[in-house]
């Protein structure tokens, strides 16, 4: 009986997975990494392993915060149940074993030990099976976030300079100092003039469609009262043929009338005339 109940009390227990790393500037990559960990298992106890200032400055070099900073971080994370601090750089038997940890999780690219072999760090933890692979998240990672904030160095010394930080604060000689604003000032006043340039020409391009639109305006008033007067003008072209038409059907009629009536004449005064010639002989 008691061991049915050690028995369904050990399936009760979350299982225990541990991750590790540096977390230096967390950001999302970091977070979704955890986030797979913490659900490898319906019922999953997520631990947090990061190394101190001291072993990541010697194993993998300087930090931008410091190890309490990077501490406080991952314990605002969601995922996180336990932040392990002054953790290893490499995983032992033992550290599993003090922390009851079931699975180590973490991206399965190799990384290097401290014997300096090159050896895998969690070489151990894939040869007894205990090892659960996350997947990393493209285009976002600490060194990328490094490099975007040194490929633009000088606009951020000024920005700080800006916000009240003096240039010792910020390792800036003085000629550097005077030579990043000098240079801050030029490329604000190219941009902008660049800026007055682009309104200067969204202007022109204004005025100049809205001179389209009235020359189109204009060309269609000018089409529609063309055809309207060459409407007319047809129209009273074909008034005046219709008129000169039946005017000379009028006349042609007039002159077969009157040549009508002359035939007429001519027959009735020769039998007047026969006539009178008879009576006269009589």
């Amino acid at each position: 009986m008691e061991d049915q109940k050690n028995q369904s009390s050990e399936e009760d227990r979350p299982v225990r997975v541990y991750a590790d790393g540096i977390y230096d500037l967390f950001h999302f990559g970091h977070a979704r990494s955890l986030e797979q960990a913490k659900k490898s298992f319906p019922n999953t106890y997520l631990l947090v392993g990061c190394c101190n200032d001291e072993v990541t400055h010697n194993f993998k070099g300087k930090t931008v915060m410091t190890d309490k900073e990077r501490y406080e971080s991952l314990r605002h994370c969601k995922w996180v149940d336990e932040v392990i601090p002054d953790a290893p750089w490499v995983l032992t038997q033992e550290f599993l074993d003090k922390h009851q940890i079931d699975y180590v999780a973490h991206d399965s690219l190799p990384y290097a030990d401290a014997s300096g072999a090159g050896k895998d760090v969690y070489e151990f933890v894939k040869s007894v099976g205990k090892f659960k692979e996350t997947k990393r998240t493209d285009g976002i990672s600490t060194s990328d976030i490094i490099m975007r904030i040194v490929k633009d160095y000088n606009q951020y010394v000024m920005r700080n300079l800006d916000r009240g930080y003096s240039r010792k604060d910020l390792g800036v000689s003085y000629v550097r100092e005077k030579r990043l604003r000098v240079n801050m000032g030029l490329k604000k006043l190219r941009e902008r003039v660049k800026e007055h340039q682009e309104k200067v020409g969204e202007k022109i391009q204004i005025v100049a469609k809205m001179h389209r639109n009235e020359w189109v305006e204009n060309a269609d008033r000018l089409v529609a009262g063309f055809l309207e007067m060459f409407e007319e003008g047809f129209h009273k072209m074909g008034t005046v043929i219709r008129d000169r038409i039946q005017e000379g059907i009028r006349k042609q009629q007039l002159k077969r009338l009157l040549y009508d009536e002359d035939d007429d004449d001519e027959l009735y005064g020769d039998d007047f005339e026969e006539e009178n010639y008879d009576e006269d002989e009589n």
